[in-house]
């Protein structure tokens, strides 16, 4: 999955540390990250490289993989244009996810969430007073009230619904992902995760469940979101009826004819893939 870098370790204790010319640089253009690509690999440009673009650049420091540290740009970076010698460009994100090594796709993601957090969040939503970073934690800090903003991460669920050897795949309408899913939700205030799984299930398919398991989470920084899986069995009828505007497909396969055409480093499709390999009788048992 995206977070899985091993043996690389990701290490995001919160520190003030100075950037260093060998250092990697993280700098984005709205959802772009400046960087190369040779052969679908994506190559993260060090320090030295951004300075000699743009010398006026501020850094602060995000987070290590490794013995290698990532240092966000602060400054506004609309200004840069690409580099010709060293084929420096900004990247869709929407492209880069696909591409290798995964440890450089997972430090441009989560570079990318803390990015769209601070953008988003340049002003003190109680007062309007310009935002600082705080000297003790990953945060934003009003200087004038005192409010505190944290990183934004939404939970969210992922849910196989499993009918004996059948499995429910889905599609999204309106999105530009166009491959297979499985439902997928918002928590809302005042529900348990568990809340989420029937009421999502309901709202897109029509369906009820039961006997739900955890599976595993996944932080899909892609879309600043904290995901939990979830295996569960159909509880009474099969029969779909989809929620048109979120879904434009709702559908059951045999696990001998489920598609390829999902996501290889979501939780998704590990979850589609694991029911593919052991069945529903493994996914459903006590993990």
């Amino acid at each position: 999955m995206l977070q899985d870098i091993g043996p690389g370790r990701f290490v995001n204790h919160f520190s003030f540390q100075t950037a260093a010319d060998e250092d990697f640089a993280l700098v984005y253009q709205n959802d772009s990250v400046l960087a190369s690509v040779i052969d679908g690999m994506l190559r993260i440009p060090k320090v030295r490289e951004v300075r000699e673009l743009i010398p006026t650049l501020s850094y602060r420091y995000c987070f290590t993989i490794d013995q290698d540290r990532y240092f966000f740009a602060d400054a506004d970076s609309e200004g840069i244009e690409k580099d010709s010698d060293k084929a420096l460009s900004f990247v869709p994100s929407r492209e880069y996810r696909n591409m290798g090594p995964m440890d450089a796709v997972f430090a441009c993601c989560v570079g990318e969430s803390l990015h769209r957090w601070h953008r988003n969040n340049q002003f003190c939503g109680r007062c309007g007073t310009l935002m600082e970073y705080s000297t003790a934690e990953q945060a934003i800090v009003c200087p004038q009230c005192g409010l505190t903003v944290y990183p934004k991460i939404c939970p969210a669920v992922i849910v196989a619904v499993c009918d004996g050897d059948r499995l429910l795949l889905t599609k999204y309408r309106g999105r530009a992902f166009k491959r297979y899913a499985l439902v997928a939700g918002f928590h809302e205030i005042g529900e348990t995760i568990e809340d989420t799984v029937h009421r999502e299930v309901l709202e897109e398919t029509g369906l009820h469940v039961k006997n739900l398991r955890f599976y595993k989470s996944q932080p899909w920084v892609l879309t600043d979101t904290l995901l939990m899986g979830f295996y569960c069995e159909l509880d009474g009828s099969d029969t779909v009826t989809i929620q048109e505007d979120e879904l434009s497909v709702a559908e059951w396969f045999h696990r001998s004819e489920l598609p390829d055409n999902h996501s290889g480093i979501s939780l998704t499709g590990e979850m589609i893939e694991r029911f593919r390999a052991l069945g529903p009788e493994q996914c459903l048992s006590q993990l």
